[in-house]
């Protein structure tokens, strides 16, 4: 479920707005793997390559890997994209203001997730507030029940390709308020990708579907998303009671997939940052903020800008 206001869509082609998003994420790829995978191979490495995995191997059909980094805090926490890494206690404050032709809309978030081994719960409660010309809008949004689990790991023999393929389902339940009247369903497959020391690439895919009466019932819609996180450590960039610091880019689309606007696609960008500080006892203060902008004409339609801004707690 797309973290994002309610302004009307305008579309562009299904096809070429989530291939066009792969195709503009790829040009970001090859440079920065260059420098990643050129990390010479020590010989302790090499050994450790040569050595089979199946020692490492555990859970259903061994499909998952003991030497993944998947649930080791390594991918940051996305802003507009649904969160796919492993959590094991987190809570996040999240707002979205959105400008836009004669509009602007302001989404706030609260989050909490909980890990309980490899599956991670979460509870989302947003509350909206749209304003196009006269009319006004606002209330709160559907109540999120979500949950999410690897089912495949690989990790390469040194350690620089680490990828956890999981699944994920997301439930929203209606509140009756001016903009929640439909339970909206989605299952998604997400990939989370470590390439190197410092490169991540979160991936996810999903299929809503929103049932109910009113307009909305019935409409069917393809999400998706991508994370591009670089991880600076403090050691690399020694920032006063940062342990780290991550330069962020972001794709979020849907392409509705029925009813009257078959076809119409929204892709929205964001570039941004997040500063994983140092821990306050046991809670680590993870702020962070981005810009928004569209990319395609379904985009500019939503919005022509936006501020995000999100407070993360992990505990």
């Amino acid at each position: 479920m797309q973290f994002q206001t309610r302004m009307v869509l305008r579309a562009s082609g299904t096809v070429s707005g989530w291939l066009g998003a792969i195709l503009l994420a790829l040009t970001f790829i090859p440079s920065i793997l260059a420098a990643e995978l050129a990390t010479p191979v020590g010989a302790a490495t090499q050994t450790s390559i040569a050595t089979s995995s199946a020692g490492t191997r555990y859970g259903l059909f061994d499909w998952l890997d003991h030497r993944s980094k998947y649930d080791q805090d390594v991918f940051p926490d996305p802003f507009l994209v649904d969160d796919t890494a492993s959590e094991e206690g987190e809570a996040s404050f999240d707002w979205l203001h959105a400008r836009g032709d004669d509009q602007h809309g302001d989404e706030v978030k609260v989050q909490v997730e909980k890990g309980f081994g490899l599956l991670t719960l979460e509870l989302e409660v947003p509350y909206e507030r749209d304003a196009e010309s006269d009319e006004t809008s606002q209330g709160f949004g559907n109540i999120d029940l979500g949950a999410r689990y690897p089912v495949y790991q690989f990790v390469s023999g040194n350690g620089l390709v680490d990828s956890t393929l999981g699944v994920a389902m997301e439930v929203g339940i209606p509140v009756d308020s001016a903009v929640s009247k439909n339970t909206e369903l989605a299952p998604q497959l997400f990939d989370d990708l470590k390439l190197g020391k410092h490169f991540t690439i979160q991936s996810i895919v999903g299929w809503s579907t929103l049932f109910g009466g009113g307009e909305d019932g019935g409409l069917q819609t393809f999400e998706y998303g991508f994370v591009f996180g670089y991880t600076i450590s403090h050691e690399e960039l020694p920032l006063p009671g940062v342990q780290q610091f991550i330069p962020m880019f972001e794709l979020t689309g849907e392409t509705e997939l029925n009813k009257d606007d078959s076809g119409r696609n929204s892709l929205l960008g964001d570039v941004g940052f997040r500063l994983n500080l140092k821990p306050i006892g046991s809670i680590q203060p993870r702020p962070g903020i981005a810009f928004v902008f569209p990319i395609d004409e379904g985009g500019r339609a939503e919005l022509h800008w936006g501020i995000f801004t999100s407070l993360v707690f992990e505990y």
